[in-house]
């Protein structure tokens, strides 16, 4: 009986292709994604956040998987960091400042534009006309404005010549408004508007004609030991502000073009202060990455 003798070379490529198809398999392409962990979407600002990584890193040439921490809800900013250090999660977002950036890396693209730096007030509804003769800064600082004692815009008013009462509580600040013991509560622009109404019987009121602006970034942070995801994210955006895609999501943004409508930014009279707590790392040299009124 004749056998037919055996073809190494075609052992060899159907070995070759068995090994493809292993490549292949769900469980090799399920590897080839990278999981990361980010903060959950619980606020309209988180959920801008979300998308935009989602938006730069689908530019990127590594596939990612976004997955939303489960117990974020618990967690306060201090605890994020330290998660963020250890590698439990991958990705957080933040108003930066110089604390923040010594912990943990940004990505120096503001994501809200420095649209947290715009300062609107709340005020007593029967004091308007208060703010109605303020054409200078050096009226403005006739006035006293309400503060958190730990709050970093505290320092940021305080370092311009503004007369700031402080309080430890937050809540304690719609009373000492209501009350008199000071003339205004500065709130960043999205803030006010669900705060007016908040404590029944208070008179309380959104000033009509005047905004602070001053620079604060609010960035995305990394883990330290992640700067492949750092690079995939700062190129993404990148490219999505070279393309006007970046400003698109930004203005389009139902919750931020809601509070640019409502706040009425562009015909607001602006007072510029400096943060000396700006790291001198901030991109302030970019002025496509930052927020310009005159523009709306």
């Amino acid at each position: 009986m004749l056998t037919r003798p055996i073809n190494c070379c075609a052992i060899t490529l159907l070995s070759c292709c068995v090994l493809a198809l292993l490549a292949l398999s769900p469980t090799s392409l399920a590897q080839q994604t990278k999981r990361i962990t980010v903060m959950p979407a619980i606020t309209d600002i988180d959920r801008y956040s979300v998308r935009m990584l989602t938006l730069a890193l689908a530019r990127a040439d590594t596939q990612y998987e976004i997955i939303p921490d489960a117990d974020g809800g618990h967690r306060t900013q201090g605890r994020y960091i330290e998660d963020l250090r250890a590698g439990r999660i991958d990705v957080m977002w933040a108003a930066s400042d110089a604390s923040i950036e010594a912990q943990v890396p940004p990505v120096r693209i503001p994501l809200l534009k420095g649209l947290l730096g715009h300062r609107i007030f709340l005020i007593h509804k029967n004091s308007q006309h208060k703010f109605d003769a303020v054409n200078t800064l050096d009226d403005l600082k006739k006035l006293k404005l309400g503060q958190g004692s730990t709050w970093a815009d505290t320092n940021i008013l305080e370092s311009n010549g503004l007369t700031v009462v402080k309080t430890q509580k937050y809540g304690n600040l719609f009373y000492m408004l209501d009350g008199g013991r000071f003339d205004a509560f500065p709130r960043g622009v999205q803030e006010p508007w669900g705060e007016v109404n908040k404590i029944p019987g208070l008179e309380l009121a959104v000033e009509k004609r005047l905004m602070l602006v001053y620079k604060m970034p609010f960035y995305l942070f990394v883990a330290p030991d992640n700067q492949a995801l750092a690079r995939d994210i700062e190129n993404g955006f990148n490219a999505m502000i070279a393309d006007g895609t970046f400003d698109y999501e930004f203005l389009n943004d139902p919750s931020i073009k809601k509070v640019i409508d409502l706040a009425d930014l562009k015909n607001r009279k602006v007072f510029y202060l400096d943060n000396p707590a700006l790291p001198k790392a901030t991109p302030v040299d970019r002025p496509e990455l930052w927020l310009d009124i005159n523009s709306l």
